[in-house]
């Protein structure tokens, strides 16, 4: 696979959700879950998605129960409660596995483009990648990585023309 948009995740909903639908954007890919310290992010990566996303930004969320079963409910559950408790209006897709055997292909591939300080895997919920207009991976940040620490990496992608 050579960029992004060569994938395709399954929507919350159960329905097909290629990437080639967001070429020419800039995507956050983020893996999250609802029973973690780090869901406050949520707020905060709904407030990027609503500034940004008329310049081209969109955020999209993979529900993850590998760290701590921090994400044990049905797609649906975590989507309400995603919803009620964060407001978000962003893409969420289907839970996945972001590690070992049964990984999805999209994270196998983000792993494989930025690799992580000591191993590729991903060592927790909420590693968010930022994806530019090509389709190609621009950056890894860790858990602990605040989403508003990110803008200045997210205008200067945005400012790419397409």
């Amino acid at each position: 696979m050579s960029n992004i948009y060569d994938f395709t995740a399954e929507r919350m909903d159960g329905t097909a959700q290629p990437f080639a639908d967001y070429q020419g954007q800039v995507l956050l890919v983020v893996n999250t879950a609802s029973k973690c310290g780090f869901t406050p992010q949520f707020e905060g990566l709904e407030a990027l998605n609503e500034q940004y996303k008329d310049q081209g930004l969109t955020v999209i969320g993979f529900p993850c129960n590998q760290f701590g079963s921090q994400d044990p409910g049905s797609n649906d559950e975590i989507g309400a409660f995603c919803q009620k408790n964060y407001g978000v209006s962003f893409p969420m897709m289907a839970k996945v596995d972001v590690n070992g055997e049964d990984a999805h292909p999209i994270f196998n591939w983000l792993k494989e483009q930025k690799g992580g300080l000591l191993t590729d895997g991903i060592k927790w919920n909420f590693t968010k990648f930022l994806i530019g207009r090509d389709g190609q991976v621009i950056d890894r940040y860790a858990s602990v990585t605040k989403p508003e620490a990110i803008k200045a990496d997210i205008e200067k992608a945005l400012a790419v023309s397409k």
